[in-house]
């Protein structure tokens, strides 16, 4: 009777380890799922985690870096939405889930977007990861260089669509961060919410795919804007939604799920402890102004230094949120200056901590003074009349 006992009390014990995530506030959330976080979407804290640098096939959430790769390409201005993307006989025959294109036919950058942010299409993936990279090669080194841009110390890209090959791996974490990027392009969440819609395919366009989005929360869950599922047989069931209330944008990741209603409840009660215990607060608007800064030896005296994004901080429910913001500037400023290029920061304090940052960058282009202009300047100097 003593060992029954035992034996009962040691099955609750691993059981209790293997449902249980821990919270870094020292709260914990019942998860069943293999691995998961919740992050601040706009300055990446950490609200929970389990398991989360622990490496797992991410099936299809690949795509992610994918979509980002390609959204960053069209901010550069290296391709156009309207861009025509020939299908290649690889990108054709890639298996899974497709849109079925014929080898030769041409897509638009965006019906490729399309096809990936909706029906998780791996030959529109692979024909992104083409058009991008010039080879598929290529831009699978595009990805694993990003991510290590990003801090994804726990990432390893073998193709673009994310179907299983050896080797191919990241983390519930890494994946936060890359979602973080990827929801930075308001443009992004057009494509992400699209819930159906018919795309023509074919060398002649003549068939019709009707395509579904795989993220059945965007029905179901109040705010939410993204962003990708995945599922292969070795990855099981994968998620990564993002879901903005008021100035408070999370983002909850879900690995390893052993069916799909699991990977949907489990993001979702994330999001729902997240929601019921923070806000956000907008500190600063993209593009604000903050203070005019001297530039030495330029055609302009002064300019104004902008936030490069907004800059929102977390604050958790019924406590203090009494915010300081300081301005720090990277030294004296000699043109030429190019605009946009970073100035400073703009930090944000609850206290003595820390809570959120922002670049600064230039709001206009300086170009250095020449001769005669620094000439001019000192006589002009020179002659005004002096205030008092």
């Amino acid at each position: 009777m003593k060992r029954r006992k035992l034996t009962i009390i040691f099955i609750i014990f691993i059981l209790s380890f293997l449902t249980t995530g821990i919270c870094v506030n020292g709260e914990s959330i019942p998860i069943e799922s293999k691995s998961a976080i919740l992050i601040n979407g706009n300055t990446g804290e950490i609200l929970f985690e389990h398991n989360k640098d622990e490496k797992l096939p991410p099936a299809s959430i690949t795509k992610i870096m994918t979509m980002l790769l390609t959204m960053e390409a069209i901010e550069n201005g290296k391709i156009e939405l309207n861009d025509e993307v020939v299908i290649s006989q690889n990108a054709s025959k890639i298996g899974g889930t497709q849109l079925y294109m014929e080898p030769g036919e041409t897509k638009t950058v965006e019906e490729l977007l399309i096809g990936v942010a909706v029906e998780s299409a791996n030959d529109a993936a692979f024909a992104l990861g083409e058009y991008i990279g010039g080879t598929i090669e290529s831009f699978i080194i595009l990805m694993n260089d990003r991510a290590k841009e990003l801090g994804m110390t726990n990432t390893q890209f073998k193709n673009p669509h994310g179907l299983p090959v050896e080797g191919h791996y990241t983390t519930a974490h890494d994946i936060a961060i890359m979602s973080r990027e990827l929801v930075k392009y308001e443009e992004i969440h057009k494509y992400l919410t699209m819930w159906m819609v018919d795309i023509k395919v074919g060398k002649n366009n003549d068939r019709v795919r009707t395509l579904a989005n795989t993220n059945k929360l965007l029905k179901s869950y109040d705010g939410l804007d993204g962003i990708k599922t995945g599922y292969t047989d070795e990855a099981k069931h994968c998620l990564s939604a993002t879901a903005k209330k008021g100035n408070l944008r999370l983002i909850s990741v879900v690995l390893s799920a052993e069916n799909s209603q699991i990977r949907f409840d489990e993001a979702a009660k994330l999001l729902d402890y997240g929601f019921a215990n923070y806000d956000g607060v907008c500190v600063a608007e993209r593009g604000e102004e903050i203070q005019e800064v001297i530039i030495e030896k330029g055609l302009l005296e002064k300019i104004s230094v902008i936030t490069e994004e907004a800059l929102y901080v977390m604050v958790k429910k019924g406590e203090d949120s009494e915010i300081e913001k300081k301005v720090v500037l990277d030294g004296i400023f000699t043109a030429p200056i190019e605009r946009g290029q970073k100035l400073g920061e703009l930090i944000a304090y609850s206290g003595d901590k820390e809570i959120g940052k922002v670049n600064l960058i230039a709001k206009d282009k300086v170009e250095e003074s020449n001769l005669m202009t620094m000439l001019k300047k000192i006589l002009k100097r020179w002659i005004e009349p002096k205030r008092e």
